[in-house]
């Protein structure tokens, strides 16, 4: 199918996308992508939000002749990248985010925006939301989706957090992941680490750390964005990106798919394992028991035509962030299969990233 987006982003180039274009509709209001734990413009030597070719997922094909785009968008639309703390907690990464999102509105000239956070992005994101309401009295942000995040924590976090005291392990561990950027000024592995499991890993630390207590106090709550969603990722550990080669083979597979509310299994994520740890329940970082927030997302993918997102009303509503029920824990129903990675185009791989933002983008067009 990216080939097909090549095509449309030449038409659109010539002036053609009237006649030609077959994708997303505009947004009323630009669409702001958060990254996740390790990001900037690149994790792990690839464009984050980028294909398999380095080519922004959100650029719209609005130059004469340009063809590094995403044609499957409307020539309009408007997109921003934000780029926060690399490696941190996410009451700094939302903070930064937030301002990064004020000097958008005032240059682009918006009052509102939509939200796409990736795995701790999804974090940062409702913080930022909440921050944004508080400065200025209304929801500046309209939709707000989630992409394999951790919202109630992940085991990873944990066994980098469990490899012993001080500082030295944790950024090794976090080191052989992403690499020397742990080691830029500001950044702090621990922190992040201890933002991303579920409950406080140090009671003794003098802080309240963990998904739970972020859950509480950055919660789905309609005065900070109209709508709230997620799209859940998870495949088979044999199939996982060769970038999560140190999660599947040096750390354990995740077992993301058991029910029970709070950590019952110690293992650093809410809920359980049902003892199978083989199967296709997390995406080598994040169980798929952690990932739904607000409405499920399903995202259905076409041969000849535009791929979907779609709102999977048959799973219901998560509002209460740590207290989803047993189908919103564990059904595989809507889950797409792709590791964490894949679809922020660390490849090469056969997912079609340009054809995914354009689908979630087309479905937010619809609630914005």
């Amino acid at each position: 199918m990216r080939k097909f987006g090549i095509i449309f982003g030449m038409l659109a180039s010539l002036g053609m996308a009237a006649t030609a274009h077959a994708g997303a509709d505009r947004t009323t209001y630009p669409v702001v992508f958060a990254h996740g734990l390790g990001g900037f413009d690149n994790i792990l030597g690839y464009d984050y939000w980028g294909d398999d070719y380095g080519a922004f997922v959100g650029d719209a094909c609005d130059k004469f002749l340009e063809i590094q785009c995403n044609g499957h968008l409307n020539s309009g639309q408007k997109t921003f990248v934000a780029a926060v703390m690399p490696i941190h907690n996410s009451e700094v990464r939302g903070l930064d985010l937030a301002d990064d999102i004020e000097g958008f509105l005032a240059t682009a000239g918006t009052s509102r925006v939509n939200l796409i956070g990736h795995s701790q992005g999804g974090f940062d994101i409702r913080k930022a939301a909440r921050v944004l309401y508080e400065r200025h009295g209304y929801n500046v942000v309209q939709v707000l989706i989630s992409v394999s995040s951790p919202h109630r924590g992940s085991p990873v976090a944990q066994y980098i957090l469990n490899l012993g005291d001080g500082v030295t392990s944790v950024l090794d561990a976090l080191f052989r992941f992403y690499g020397g950027i742990v080691y830029a000024p500001g950044n702090d592995g621990i922190a992040a680490a201890k933002s991303l499991v579920y409950d406080d890993f140090d009671p003794n630390d003098g802080q309240i750390t963990g998904a739970r207590a972020f859950n509480q106090a950055y919660p789905v709550d309609s005065r900070y964005a109209a709508r709230y969603a997620s799209l859940i990722t998870a495949q088979n550990g044999l199939s996982v990106n060769p970038a999560l080669y140190l999660v599947t083979e040096l750390f354990f597979d995740i077992d993301g798919d058991g029910f029970c509310i709070d950590d019952c299994d110690g293992d650093g994520a809410a809920g359980s394992g049902d003892g199978r740890a083989d199967e296709a329940d997390d995406d080598g970082l994040v169980g798929i028991n952690s990932q739904q927030m607000g409405y499920r997302l399903r995202y259905s993918e076409s041969l000849f035509g535009f791929d979907q997102v779609n709102t999977d009303f048959d799973r219901g509503f998560v509002g209460a962030l740590n207290a989803p029920n047993a189908v919103q824990m564990t059904s595989m129903a809507s889950v797409i299969s792709q590791d964490h990675v894949d679809v922020i185009g660390i490849g090469p791989d056969t997912f079609d990233e340009m054809e995914f933002y354009a689908a979630i983008i087309d479905y937010i067009a619809a609630y914005d």
